[in-house]
Formats: C-alpha cells, structure tokens, sequence
C-alpha cells in the first residue's frame, strides 16, 4: 500500500513537472479577430511565441491568412504563399524557430493592417517577439519590423486568448484525487 502511495504521488509530480512546457494557443488579434484595421504589432508585443504553440486566426468570409516569406510581407504579395486559408478558422501550429510572416491574401487587406510577424523561439529560456511597426500616415501600411527581447525561464502571458493549465491547478486537482483515492 505505501508503494502504490508513493508510486502515485510521483506519478503526480512528474506530471506537474511537465507543465510549464505545455503549448500556449494565441488567438490573434484577441476578440477582434483578424480583420482590417486591427493592430497586430501591439497585439503580439510581449507575447514569448515557442515552438509547439499554435496561432489561431478567426475571421469573417472575404478574408484569408497567407504565410509568406519576408519579401513577400514587406510588399504585401501573395502571390508566393507558403501556405493559405480562407476557411474563417485557421489554427497554424508553429513548428520551427524563427520569424514567420502572416498576411491578409486580399488586395488592399495587408495594407490595412492585416499583417503579422512572429518570432518563435525554440522554447528554453530565452524569447523575444518581432512586431510590425507601421509608418504611413494612416498608421497602417508597409511595417519594418522591431524586436524586444526578454530573459525568463517560463512563458508568461496575462491576456484572455491563452490557453494554458498552470502547474498549480494540476497541483490541486492531483492532491484532490490523491486524498479521494485513499
């Protein structure tokens, strides 16, 4: 009986241990979704993007969400998309460290604002975030992008659009069925 005990409680641990690597999912651009005239550099400022977490673009009919290459960001074209959606709902799971692009597909969209730059770091304890920051008049338009660094050793993310368990709701949920099953 203490075996199984103490066999559980590690269990229990180890789980608890893992967490923090757990993946974050982003809903870009929060309850405004991706549409035109949203400000996705403030948006994504702050944000620790690490590989295994996932971008999820929710938008109305007319609109797409293209990742590009650099270039293609900077110019607004799409005309060499890495890849396209035009489903309304589009959960892009970030794969590989490094800058990745996302832009409306739609003539005059990226222009309006409808661009994105992530840097995603490979998840140890180092991050930073590359945003657009635009320079036309409008505010919107063609976007050079700036970096803002930060060191710690866990994500951290106080916006509504995250999706995580913390290690402590794992940690009570454990002991509650620690003392349940015994």
């Amino acid at each position: 009986m203490t075996f199984s005990k103490a066999l559980v409680l590690a269990l229990f641990l180890a789980v608890n241990m893992a967490l923090p690597t757990i993946a974050t999912v982003y809903t870009v651009g929060d309850t405004s979704g991706w549409a035109i005239g949203g400000d996705y550099s403030t948006w994504a400022n702050g944000k620790n993007f690490v590989v295994g977490d996932s971008l999820v673009f929710k938008y109305d009919s007319g609109h797409t969400v293209d990742e590009v290459k650099e270039g293609d960001y900077k110019s607004c074209s799409s005309g060499n998309s890495i890849s396209t959606d035009s489903s309304g709902s589009t959960t892009i799971p970030l794969k590989t460290s490094g800058t990745h692009y996302f832009i409306c597909g739609v003539p005059g969209h990226c222009a309006g604002g409808m661009k994105l730059a992530v840097t995603v770091k490979d998840g140890k304890s180092s991050s930073s975030t590359t945003t657009p920051s635009s320079s036309s008049a409008s505010g919107k338009g063609s976007a050079t992008p700036s970096t803002t660094t930060t060191t710690s050793s866990t994500k951290s993310d106080s916006s509504s659009s995250v999706s995580r368990i913390t290690p402590i709701v794992v940690l009570i949920v454990s002991f509650i069925s620690y003392c349940v099953l015994h």
